[in-house]
């Protein structure tokens, strides 16, 4: 399932699937296919890109985000923390993303993390995000998470979370050359915290 993940840069992914899953779009040099579901976690201009959303989008199209996104994406179903859609083969679970501690994602927000359970896979999509205590519920096989430190997790608070979660493997986000704030150094940091709790993936972008 870990090569069927590809990063679009900061915190963008696809999911080869079926379905062919989206998250956070962002950037988007070119397409071969629509995506079956298009997956937004909050409205900041750089996990919601109406341009890659209307790339992407195709008449089949399900787009997934909160009520912050639905005014901004005509068409989106809002799904609230805990709420689920099933869809072909993968089951889609919002779970809450928030920054107790900056002001930059604010609980009332409410900001969203997925949890994508395809293959009998589970993929942990955290969101921008800090340690909320929410994340005890999860046990992932796979977790992405983000390490700008922007309102997010830092290297090291990932890696802490990692520690609790034990995933299989663990891909970081909000990096590198389109990331504000993280670069590789911030990754390797990462990987080196990790350690061997699990298998830390430092993609390539995809295309």
């Amino acid at each position: 399932m870990i090569d069927q993940i590809q990063w679009l840069g900061h915190g963008g992914f696809f999911i080869q699937g079926p379905p062919l899953i989206y998250i956070n779009p962002w950037r988007i040099a070119r397409h071969t296919f629509h995506a079956d579901v298009i997956l937004v976690s909050h409205d900041h201009y750089d996990h919601c890109s109406l341009a890659d959303i209307e790339k992407l989008r195709g008449p089949q199209t399900i787009i997934i985000g909160n009520e912050r996104v639905a005014r901004e994406v005509p068409g989106c179903q809002v799904l609230r923390p805990w709420q689920s859609i099933t869809i072909d083969r993968a089951n889609i679970k919002a779970v809450p993303a928030y920054s107790p501690q900056d002001w930059r994602h604010p609980i009332q927000d409410k900001g969203l993390g997925f949890i994508i359970s395809i293959n009998f896979y589970d993929i942990y999509y955290a969101g921008d995000t800090q340690i909320i205590p929410e994340m005890s519920r999860i046990r992932p096989d796979i977790a992405i998470l983000p390490i700008d430190g922007r309102g997010t997790l830092t290297p090291i608070e990932a890696a802490a979370v990692v520690k609790e979660m034990r995933p299989r493997w663990v891909i970081p986000c909000n990096w590198g050359a389109t990331a504000e704030g993280a670069s590789e150094l911030d990754a390797l940091a990462f990987k080196r915290a990790v350690g061997e709790r699990a298998t830390v993936i430092l993609p390539r972008l995809a295309g």
